[in-house]
């Protein structure tokens, strides 16, 4: 762990973060249930909303000739800021750059580029710290919300292995892709879902093991803030084309066996990644493309996909925002 993250951890008052971590965890689901934003025409940068067959989101909006969206994107909680990427190559971050659309109580306002050569942000639990990855594949980044916007990048976490696509939970558990132990390799694992837990200095990342993990690279994915369930990218060919999955999470905290989002989102070969489920549990979002000429941000109604496909005997948690 390098010194800013250090400094970072240790500032933070243990009862204080105990007691704001109760309050998330009791009025999340409130928060979502009262605000209105998100079922209002303005909400999603004023788009149609799709039905159960995917659709390209925001055509026309999000790009400039020559690039185009990829990976995760994120709303805010209340729905009012919009957070994506635009690219001009998949495998390089050298023209990256991290845009925003805000809506100003009458129209959105944007893009504006927030970071440039970094992807993959995601909003913590209280919306006030945004996480992402950087060109440097074994560091987390991280920016405060201030009055004033956002702080400048600072490295959040840095180990010495690969790291992909970091994601907070209300439990305090971080979930990420690591470069897999000894224990997963035995079973032909390059890339490992994980979980990653923080005591001061110190960090311990464990791999979710199988059935969740399959053979070959397990990077992309999407965690649900109360834990229930992951969205997986599975099928990982050679060249990366893959397929969206999703695993429950049983009693025991061991995960079900991933089952296909189905046909529509899986509709042939391509690369699927940077799934993200919108903070009102309605839509999911994710990158898909053939080739990089037609790489885009899909969206597609997911709640009643999420409850038709979640096993009979699991039942949401008590108390949590997951639609059921």
């Amino acid at each position: 762990m390098n010194s800013v993250t250090e400094r970072f951890k240790t500032s933070v008052n243990t009862k204080r973060f105990t007691k704001l971590l109760v309050a998330a965890l009791c009025f999340a689901p409130t928060l979502h249930a009262q605000n209105s934003f998100l079922d209002s025409k303005d909400a999603y940068l004023a788009q149609p909303r799709p039905t159960d067959t995917p659709q390209i989101f925001a055509p026309g909006l999000l790009t400039e000739p020559g690039t185009f969206a990829m990976d995760r994107v994120a709303f805010s909680l209340d729905g009012k800021e919009f957070y994506y990427v635009q690219n001009d190559a998949w495998y390089t971050l050298k023209n990256a750059k991290m845009k925003v659309f805000k809506f100003d109580g009458h129209k959105w306002v944007g893009p504006a580029v927030l970071n440039e050569h970094h992807y993959g942000q995601a909003f913590s639990v209280d919306g006030k710290t945004l996480y992402f990855m950087g060109h440097n594949s074994k560091q987390v980044w991280m920016s405060l919300r201030t009055n004033d916007g956002w702080t400048a990048p600072a490295v959040f976490l840095e180990e010495p292995f690969v790291m992909y696509d970091l994601m907070p939970t209300q439990s305090g558990t971080f979930y990420l892709a690591v470069e897999s132990d000894a224990e997963d390799k035995k079973y032909g694992l390059t890339y490992s879902f994980s979980t990653l837990t923080l005591a001061g200095a110190a960090s311990t990342v464990k791999s979710l093991r199988r059935p969740i993990n399959e053979p070959g690279s397990n990077g992309d994915f999407y965690v649900a803030p109360d834990e229930s369930y992951m969205i997986v990218s599975a099928k990982v060919t050679k060249t990366y084309e893959s397929e969206l999955y999703i695993s429950f999470r049983k009693f025991d905290s061991t995960w079900t066996e991933p089952v296909s989002l189905g046909p529509k989102i899986n509709d042939g070969l391509a690369h699927r990644w940077g799934q993200y489920v919108s903070p009102d549990g309605k839509y999911l979002f994710y990158a898909r493309g053939t080739s990089e000429k037609d790489c885009a941000i899909y969206w597609v109604r997911f709640d009643d996909l999420l409850k038709s496909l979640r096993p009979k005997q699991l039942k949401a948690p008590a108390g949590s925002n997951s639609p059921m």
